[in-house]
Protein backbone atom coordinates (compact mmCIF):
# COMPACT_ATOMS: atom_id res chain seq x y z
CA UNK A 1 0.00 0.00 0.00
CA UNK A 2 1.22 3.67 -0.79
CA UNK A 3 2.13 6.11 2.37
CA UNK A 4 -0.75 8.11 0.66
CA UNK A 5 -3.81 8.23 -0.78
CA UNK A 6 -6.82 10.29 -2.23
CA UNK A 7 -9.84 9.96 -3.76
CA UNK A 8 -11.67 12.65 -5.07
CA UNK A 9 -15.84 12.48 -3.86
CA UNK A 10 -17.69 15.34 -5.36
CA UNK A 11 -16.84 18.09 -7.81
CA UNK A 12 -18.42 21.75 -8.56
CA UNK A 13 -19.44 22.42 -11.67
CA UNK A 14 -18.57 25.84 -12.00
CA UNK A 15 -15.20 25.85 -10.79
CA UNK A 16 -12.25 23.56 -9.79
CA UNK A 17 -12.97 22.98 -6.30
CA UNK A 18 -13.37 19.47 -4.95
CA UNK A 19 -14.09 17.36 -1.91
CA UNK A 20 -12.51 14.48 -0.91
CA UNK A 21 -10.53 11.98 1.09
CA UNK A 22 -6.81 11.69 2.11
CA UNK A 23 -5.69 8.50 3.37
CA UNK A 24 -2.42 7.91 5.47
CA UNK A 25 -0.95 5.30 8.22
CA UNK A 26 -2.09 6.88 10.91
CA UNK A 27 -5.63 7.71 9.54
CA UNK A 28 -8.15 9.81 6.64
CA UNK A 29 -8.79 13.29 6.78
CA UNK A 30 -11.70 15.09 4.54
CA UNK A 31 -10.80 17.79 2.00
CA UNK A 32 -10.57 21.01 1.41
CA UNK A 33 -9.09 20.60 5.34
CA UNK A 34 -7.48 23.24 7.18
CA UNK A 35 -4.35 22.10 9.63
CA UNK A 36 -3.63 23.78 12.67
CA UNK A 37 0.01 24.44 13.29
CA UNK A 38 2.05 22.77 16.17
CA UNK A 39 5.18 24.44 15.98
CA UNK A 40 6.93 23.18 18.66
CA UNK A 41 4.71 19.75 19.14
CA UNK A 42 1.91 21.61 20.34
CA UNK A 43 -0.67 23.39 19.30
CA UNK A 44 0.12 25.90 21.67
CA UNK A 45 -2.02 26.22 24.57
CA UNK A 46 -4.07 23.15 23.87
CA UNK A 47 -4.37 19.26 24.63
CA UNK A 48 -4.82 17.15 21.54
CA UNK A 49 -8.32 15.98 22.74
CA UNK A 50 -9.05 19.82 23.07
CA UNK A 51 -8.03 20.24 19.28
CA UNK A 52 -10.15 17.33 18.45
CA UNK A 53 -12.74 18.74 19.43
CA UNK A 54 -12.68 21.53 16.93
CA UNK A 55 -12.88 19.09 14.19
CA UNK A 56 -9.19 18.76 13.27
CA UNK A 57 -8.61 16.04 11.57
CA UNK A 58 -4.69 16.48 10.88
CA UNK A 59 -2.37 18.90 12.18
CA UNK A 60 0.98 19.97 11.60
CA UNK A 61 4.84 20.13 13.37
CA UNK A 62 7.64 22.45 12.64
CA UNK A 63 11.02 20.70 11.29
CA UNK A 64 13.36 23.70 12.15
CA UNK A 65 12.11 23.99 15.72
CA UNK A 66 11.93 20.35 16.17
CA UNK A 67 15.39 19.98 15.12
CA UNK A 68 17.05 22.56 17.47
CA UNK A 69 15.12 21.73 20.54
CA UNK A 70 14.50 18.66 21.70
CA UNK A 71 16.02 16.99 18.47
CA UNK A 72 14.50 14.58 15.93
CA UNK A 73 16.44 11.61 17.23
CA UNK A 74 15.25 11.74 20.88
CA UNK A 75 11.39 11.91 19.47
CA UNK A 76 12.65 8.97 17.05
CA UNK A 77 13.31 7.26 20.59
CA UNK A 78 9.97 7.78 21.77
CA UNK A 79 7.98 6.34 18.98
CA UNK A 80 7.63 9.59 16.51
CA UNK A 81 6.14 12.95 16.63
CA UNK A 82 2.64 11.18 16.98
CA UNK A 83 2.98 8.95 19.93
CA UNK A 84 5.50 11.40 21.82
CA UNK A 85 2.96 14.34 21.10
CA UNK A 86 0.02 11.77 21.97
CA UNK A 87 -1.88 13.73 19.03
CA UNK A 88 -2.51 9.71 17.12
CA UNK A 89 -3.65 11.08 13.55
CA UNK A 90 -2.83 11.93 10.62
CA UNK A 91 0.19 14.73 10.68
CA UNK A 92 2.37 16.90 7.90
CA UNK A 93 5.62 18.56 8.89
CA UNK A 94 7.72 21.14 6.74
CA UNK A 95 11.24 21.32 5.84
CA UNK A 96 12.42 24.01 7.70
CA UNK A 97 13.39 25.69 4.93
CA UNK A 98 10.77 28.67 5.24
CA UNK A 99 11.81 29.09 9.00
CA UNK A 100 15.50 28.98 8.34
CA UNK A 101 15.12 31.89 5.82
CA UNK A 102 13.20 33.37 8.31
CA UNK A 103 14.18 33.69 11.36
CA UNK A 104 17.62 32.42 11.86
CA UNK A 105 20.04 35.52 12.80
CA UNK A 106 22.12 34.54 10.47
CA UNK A 107 21.86 32.48 6.77
CA UNK A 108 23.66 31.60 4.01
CA UNK A 109 22.38 29.51 1.15
CA UNK A 110 24.37 27.51 -1.15
CA UNK A 111 23.70 24.95 -3.89
CA UNK A 112 24.87 22.47 -1.05
CA UNK A 113 22.17 23.75 1.24
CA UNK A 114 21.85 26.20 4.27
CA UNK A 115 24.05 26.96 6.89
CA UNK A 116 22.25 28.92 9.70
CA UNK A 117 22.89 30.52 13.44
CA UNK A 118 20.50 28.47 15.99
CA UNK A 119 17.95 31.42 17.60
CA UNK A 120 18.14 28.80 20.70
CA UNK A 121 22.17 29.04 21.50
CA UNK A 122 23.78 30.40 18.09
CA UNK A 123 25.34 27.31 17.30
CA UNK A 124 25.96 27.13 13.49
CA UNK A 125 23.97 24.76 11.73
CA UNK A 126 24.41 22.78 7.91
CA UNK A 127 20.72 21.98 6.53
CA UNK A 128 21.32 20.71 3.43
CA UNK A 129 18.27 18.54 1.95
CA UNK A 130 19.86 15.39 3.12
CA UNK A 131 19.65 16.42 6.75
CA UNK A 132 15.88 17.81 6.25
CA UNK A 133 14.95 14.60 4.93
CA UNK A 134 16.31 12.66 7.87
CA UNK A 135 15.07 14.67 10.72
CA UNK A 136 11.25 14.43 9.01
CA UNK A 137 12.22 10.62 9.23
CA UNK A 138 12.96 10.61 12.40
CA UNK A 139 9.65 12.66 13.50
CA UNK A 140 8.02 10.41 11.12
CA UNK A 141 4.74 12.36 10.55
CA UNK A 142 2.48 10.87 7.28
CA UNK A 143 3.33 13.48 5.31
CA UNK A 144 6.49 15.41 4.95
CA UNK A 145 7.81 18.10 2.43
CA UNK A 146 10.89 18.89 0.02
CA UNK A 147 13.33 21.46 0.77
CA UNK A 148 13.11 24.07 -1.38
CA UNK A 149 13.90 27.65 -1.54
CA UNK A 150 11.60 30.11 -0.73
CA UNK A 151 11.90 33.56 -2.51
CA UNK A 152 11.28 36.77 -0.01
CA UNK A 153 7.79 38.51 -1.57
CA UNK A 154 8.84 41.27 -4.37
CA UNK A 155 8.40 44.18 -2.19
CA UNK A 156 11.69 43.35 0.05
CA UNK A 157 13.45 44.20 -3.22
CA UNK A 158 13.03 48.39 -3.15
CA UNK A 159 11.19 48.34 -6.79
CA UNK A 160 14.00 46.46 -8.42
CA UNK A 161 11.86 44.56 -10.91
CA UNK A 162 15.41 42.79 -11.79
CA UNK A 163 16.86 41.72 -9.00
CA UNK A 164 13.54 40.09 -7.57
CA UNK A 165 12.87 38.12 -11.47
CA UNK A 166 16.71 37.19 -10.69
CA UNK A 167 16.49 35.51 -7.02
CA UNK A 168 12.81 33.82 -8.05
CA UNK A 169 14.93 32.22 -10.76
CA UNK A 170 17.63 30.96 -8.68
CA UNK A 171 15.51 29.57 -6.17
CA UNK A 172 13.56 27.86 -9.11
CA UNK A 173 16.00 25.91 -9.61
CA UNK A 174 17.58 25.29 -6.83
CA UNK A 175 14.60 23.71 -5.55
CA UNK A 176 14.92 21.39 -8.31
CA UNK A 177 18.41 20.47 -7.86
CA UNK A 178 17.34 19.86 -4.09
CA UNK A 179 14.26 18.23 -4.64
CA UNK A 180 16.08 15.38 -6.57
CA UNK A 181 18.52 14.93 -3.62
CA UNK A 182 15.38 14.95 -1.10
CA UNK A 183 13.59 12.12 -3.31
CA UNK A 184 17.09 10.39 -3.84
CA UNK A 185 17.50 10.12 -0.04
CA UNK A 186 13.76 9.44 0.84
CA UNK A 187 13.79 6.52 -1.73
CA UNK A 188 17.03 5.10 -0.29
CA UNK A 189 15.68 5.11 2.90
CA UNK A 190 12.63 2.44 1.96
CA UNK A 191 10.37 5.12 3.68
CA UNK A 192 7.88 5.41 0.80
CA UNK A 193 5.44 3.03 2.10
CA UNK A 194 4.94 5.30 5.53
CA UNK A 195 5.56 8.62 4.78
CA UNK A 196 4.47 11.06 1.50
CA UNK A 197 7.21 13.21 -0.24
CA UNK A 198 4.98 16.69 -1.41
CA UNK A 199 7.57 18.82 -3.67
CA UNK A 200 7.15 22.47 -3.70
CA UNK A 201 6.12 24.30 -6.35
CA UNK A 202 8.39 27.98 -5.81
CA UNK A 203 8.20 30.82 -8.74
CA UNK A 204 7.11 34.08 -6.50
CA UNK A 205 4.59 36.19 -8.19
CA UNK A 206 6.04 35.58 -11.95
CA UNK A 207 3.54 33.54 -13.83
CA UNK A 208 5.81 32.83 -16.30
CA UNK A 209 8.67 31.52 -13.26
CA UNK A 210 5.59 29.37 -11.63
CA UNK A 211 4.92 27.89 -15.12
CA UNK A 212 8.67 26.69 -15.50
CA UNK A 213 8.47 25.08 -11.85
CA UNK A 214 5.18 23.76 -12.46
CA UNK A 215 6.43 21.60 -15.38
CA UNK A 216 9.43 20.39 -13.80
CA UNK A 217 7.95 19.31 -10.14
CA UNK A 218 5.36 17.75 -11.77
CA UNK A 219 7.45 15.52 -14.27
CA UNK A 220 8.64 13.58 -10.31
CA UNK A 221 5.45 11.40 -9.80
CA UNK A 222 4.63 12.63 -6.13
CA UNK A 223 1.59 11.34 -3.71
CA UNK A 224 1.04 15.35 -3.51
CA UNK A 225 2.06 18.69 -4.69
CA UNK A 226 2.39 22.17 -2.65
CA UNK A 227 2.26 25.65 -3.39
CA UNK A 228 4.92 27.83 -1.65
CA UNK A 229 5.88 31.04 -1.76
CA UNK A 230 2.28 33.13 -1.53
CA UNK A 231 2.52 34.00 2.12
CA UNK A 232 5.51 35.93 2.93
CA UNK A 233 4.58 39.61 2.46
CA UNK A 234 1.98 39.25 -1.00
CA UNK A 235 -1.51 41.06 -0.20
CA UNK A 236 -4.64 39.23 -1.40
CA UNK A 237 -4.89 40.21 -4.81
CA UNK A 238 -1.70 38.92 -5.44
CA UNK A 239 -1.77 35.40 -3.56
CA UNK A 240 -5.51 35.02 -5.41
CA UNK A 241 -3.76 35.93 -9.15
CA UNK A 242 -1.17 33.21 -8.03
CA UNK A 243 -3.14 30.40 -6.91
CA UNK A 244 -5.63 30.64 -9.59
CA UNK A 245 -3.03 30.07 -12.01
CA UNK A 246 -1.05 27.70 -10.36
CA UNK A 247 -3.59 25.23 -8.62
CA UNK A 248 -5.28 24.11 -11.83
CA UNK A 249 -2.11 23.38 -13.49
CA UNK A 250 -1.15 20.42 -10.81
CA UNK A 251 -1.87 17.00 -11.35
CA UNK A 252 -6.10 16.90 -10.96
CA UNK A 253 -5.74 13.46 -9.18
CA UNK A 254 -3.41 14.65 -6.54
CA UNK A 255 -4.06 16.59 -3.31
CA UNK A 256 -2.78 20.01 -4.06
CA UNK A 257 -1.56 22.08 -0.45
CA UNK A 258 -1.46 25.82 -0.28
CA UNK A 259 0.97 26.87 2.10
CA UNK A 260 1.03 29.22 5.23
CA UNK A 261 -2.31 31.08 4.21
CA UNK A 262 -5.07 30.98 6.25
CA UNK A 263 -7.57 33.94 5.71
CA UNK A 264 -11.33 32.96 5.05
CA UNK A 265 -11.10 35.01 1.80
CA UNK A 266 -7.70 33.51 0.58
CA UNK A 267 -9.12 30.14 1.52
CA UNK A 268 -12.43 30.31 -0.42
CA UNK A 269 -10.87 31.72 -3.40
CA UNK A 270 -8.23 29.26 -3.12
CA UNK A 271 -10.46 26.51 -3.10
CA UNK A 272 -12.11 27.61 -5.66
CA UNK A 273 -9.26 27.02 -7.82
CA UNK A 274 -8.33 23.62 -6.45
CA UNK A 275 -6.69 23.65 -3.39
CA UNK A 276 -7.39 20.60 -1.07
CA UNK A 277 -5.22 21.21 2.13
CA UNK A 278 -4.04 24.48 3.75
CA UNK A 279 -2.35 25.26 7.34
CA UNK A 280 -1.86 28.88 9.40
CA UNK A 281 -0.95 30.05 12.72
CA UNK A 282 -3.38 32.95 12.49
CA UNK A 283 -6.03 30.73 14.89
CA UNK A 284 -3.92 30.63 17.78
CA UNK A 285 -1.58 33.62 17.29
CA UNK A 286 -4.69 35.51 17.22
CA UNK A 287 -6.54 34.02 20.05
CA UNK A 288 -3.65 34.40 22.51
CA UNK A 289 -3.72 38.76 21.44
CA UNK A 290 -7.90 38.17 22.21
CA UNK A 291 -8.72 38.94 18.43
CA UNK A 292 -11.63 36.23 18.09
CA UNK A 293 -12.77 35.07 14.21
CA UNK A 294 -16.31 35.47 13.49
CA UNK A 295 -17.84 34.76 10.23
CA UNK A 296 -18.49 38.73 10.23
CA UNK A 297 -14.98 39.35 11.21
CA UNK A 298 -12.61 40.13 13.95
CA UNK A 299 -14.17 40.38 17.64
CA UNK A 300 -11.34 42.71 19.25
CA UNK A 301 -12.13 41.28 23.12
CA UNK A 302 -9.49 43.58 24.71
CA UNK A 303 -11.34 46.59 23.50
CA UNK A 304 -13.59 48.48 26.31
CA UNK A 305 -16.84 47.88 24.58
CA UNK A 306 -16.77 44.23 25.77
CA UNK A 307 -16.41 45.04 29.65
CA UNK A 308 -19.88 44.14 30.33
CA UNK A 309 -21.02 42.49 26.74
CA UNK A 310 -22.69 38.96 28.46
CA UNK A 311 -23.07 37.44 24.84
CA UNK A 312 -20.62 34.70 23.47
CA UNK A 313 -18.15 35.62 20.84
CA UNK A 314 -20.50 34.22 18.24
CA UNK A 315 -23.48 33.27 18.83
CA UNK A 316 -23.83 30.63 15.87
CA UNK A 317 -20.39 28.70 17.37
CA UNK A 318 -20.81 25.31 18.97
CA UNK A 319 -16.99 25.57 20.60
CA UNK A 320 -16.40 25.40 24.37
CA UNK A 321 -15.98 28.89 24.86
CA UNK A 322 -19.00 30.30 23.57
CA UNK A 323 -21.73 27.09 24.39
CA UNK A 324 -20.14 27.15 27.46
CA UNK A 325 -21.66 30.28 28.06
CA UNK A 326 -18.25 32.09 28.41
CA UNK A 327 -19.38 35.61 28.27
CA UNK A 328 -16.91 38.45 26.33
CA UNK A 329 -17.36 40.18 29.34
CA UNK A 330 -15.96 37.03 30.83
CA UNK A 331 -13.08 36.57 28.24
CA UNK A 332 -12.09 40.57 28.33
CA UNK A 333 -11.57 40.31 31.98
CA UNK A 334 -9.17 36.97 31.75
CA UNK A 335 -6.71 38.99 29.00
CA UNK A 336 -6.92 42.13 31.07
CA UNK A 337 -5.60 40.13 34.22
CA UNK A 338 -3.52 38.22 31.59
CA UNK A 339 -5.04 34.88 32.89
CA UNK A 340 -4.02 32.15 29.92
CA UNK A 341 -7.45 30.79 29.97
CA UNK A 342 -8.59 33.38 28.01
CA UNK A 343 -5.60 32.61 25.62
CA UNK A 344 -6.54 28.96 25.25
CA UNK A 345 -10.70 29.48 25.43
CA UNK A 346 -10.16 31.84 22.07
CA UNK A 347 -7.43 29.32 20.50
CA UNK A 348 -10.22 26.79 20.90
CA UNK A 349 -12.72 28.84 19.43
CA UNK A 350 -11.13 30.46 16.43
CA UNK A 351 -9.95 26.83 15.39
CA UNK A 352 -13.64 25.87 15.77
CA UNK A 353 -14.46 28.91 13.42
CA UNK A 354 -12.21 27.68 10.65
CA UNK A 355 -13.24 24.22 10.83
CA UNK A 356 -16.93 24.93 10.69
CA UNK A 357 -15.80 26.84 7.64
CA UNK A 358 -14.11 23.76 6.07
CA UNK A 359 -17.60 22.12 6.77
CA UNK A 360 -19.70 24.35 4.86
CA UNK A 361 -16.59 24.86 2.14
CA UNK A 362 -17.15 21.08 1.93
CA UNK A 363 -21.36 21.31 1.74
CA UNK A 364 -20.90 24.38 -0.71
CA UNK A 365 -19.06 21.97 -3.16
CA UNK A 366 -21.00 19.18 -2.87
CA UNK A 367 -24.69 20.71 -3.25
CA UNK A 368 -23.61 23.65 -5.64
CA UNK A 369 -24.56 26.23 -2.61
CA UNK A 370 -22.03 28.81 -2.66
CA UNK A 371 -24.81 31.54 -2.62
CA UNK A 372 -25.52 29.79 1.48
CA UNK A 373 -21.76 30.26 2.22
CA UNK A 374 -21.83 34.05 0.77
CA UNK A 375 -24.43 34.67 3.19
CA UNK A 376 -23.60 32.53 6.23
CA UNK A 377 -19.92 33.52 5.80
CA UNK A 378 -19.42 37.00 4.83
CA UNK A 379 -15.72 37.33 5.50
CA UNK A 380 -15.40 34.86 3.11
CA UNK A 381 -15.23 37.81 -0.01
CA UNK A 382 -17.92 35.79 -1.93
CA UNK A 383 -20.72 38.55 -1.70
Amino acid sequence: MPALSFEITAEDPTTHARVGRVTTPHGAFDTPAFMPVGTQGTVKGLTPDQVRSTSAQIILGNTYHLMLRPGSDLIARHGGLQEWTRWQGPMLTDSGGFQVFSLAEMNKITDEGVRFKSHLDGAMIDLPPERSMQVQHELGADIMMAFDDCPPASNQFDGDESAYVERVRVANERTLRWLERCIKTHHDSERDQQQALFPIVQGGTDLDQRDWCIDRVCSFDSPGYAIGGVAVGEGPDEIKRVVEHTAPKLPVDKPRYLMGVGYERDIVAAVRAGVDMFDCVLPTRNGRKGYAFTPRGVVKLRNASHKADGGPIDAGCDCEACAGGYSRSYLHHLFKAGEMLGSNLVSLHNLRHFQRLMLDIRAAIAHNAWSSLARDWPVAGLG
